[in-house]
């Protein structure tokens, strides 16, 4: 079963790294052409701290005269806005306005400080639509941290995250790579793509030890496309909010659950 019927758990030992939610937009070339000036002064007092980078996108494959080239993309103005603690991100250029965080304390604190920033930035800017709306929730389980050592995953995960895991004549160790991905329609106007299965997380921080524990990831990339009208932006979160649930909880079993400590609303 891929999803579950669980109402909204609350987790004391939560596995979520990272929760990113972005929103794209059709360019707006004065963002890259002009320090947004306007717009940090409305968020400064919440991200205090700044950085503009200069971000070169891959080539990109493309037919020309018959043959396919590979074509350097333009380089992209990236405006970064930190919280104080640097636990928060937003990031702004000429496609797409994010927020990012790695200190997760549940649905309503992470809207309560993407609020300001898009109301601002469509206060500024006025957009005319949203192309996309994702919410994305990367989860990094340590058996180690979780007192599990010793726990083949496949009691820990529901079968359709786990592919060859889930057969009880497959070794962990065997497996060199036992990862699972799928893109999955969630109703008319929603979908998600998700990539389940355990490796190596390395840190891209520099002269940081590198852990060599075998985590189980999973990652979950909801959203939602079309042209949204920008006042339908916060229901769009709402409800793919709304779809992450279940998803997270049919992906889980009871045993991982205990080792999170459940903590009922």
């Amino acid at each position: 079963m891929l999803f579950s019927d669980r109402h909204r758990q609350h987790y004391a030992r939560s596995a979520l790294r990272e929760v990113i939610c972005q929103l794209r937009f059709p360019a707006i070339l004065s963002i890259g052409a002009n320090e947004p000036a306007a717009f940090q002064e409305a968020v400064r007092h919440v991200f205090p701290r700044y950085a503009r980078k200069v971000d070169n996108p891959p080539p990109k494959p493309a037919v020309v005269n018959g043959t396919t080239q590979l074509i350097q993309q333009p380089a992209v103005v990236n405006y970064h806005f930190l919280s104080a603690d640097s636990r928060w991100k937003l990031n702004l250029t000429s496609e797409f306005i994010s927020l990012s965080t790695l200190a997760y304390g549940g649905w309503e604190s992470f809207g309560g400080m993407l609020d300001l920033p898009l109301a601002q930035f469509i206060r500024l800017y006025q957009p005319a639509f949203f192309q996309r709306i994702g919410l994305r929730y990367v989860n990094l389980f340590s058996r180690r941290d979780l007192g599990l050592e010793g726990t083949p995953w496949r009691d820990l995960f529901t079968a359709p995250y786990l592919g060859i895991l889930a057969e009880e004549d497959v070794e962990e160790a065997r497996a060199v790579q036992a990862g699972v991905s799928f893109d999955l329609r969630l109703d008319s106007s929603c979908r998600a793509k998700v990539h389940a299965g355990p490796g190596l997380v390395k840190s891209t921080q520099p002269g940081a030890a590198q852990d060599n524990e075998v985590k189980f990831v999973l990652d979950m990339d909801l959203s939602m496309g079309g042209e949204l009208a920008p006042m339908l932006a916060a229901g769009a979160l709402e409800t793919l909010h709304g779809h992450a649930a279940p998803l997270f909880e049919g992906a889980v079993t009871d045993a991982l659950r205990e080792a999170m400590e459940n903590m009922e609303n």
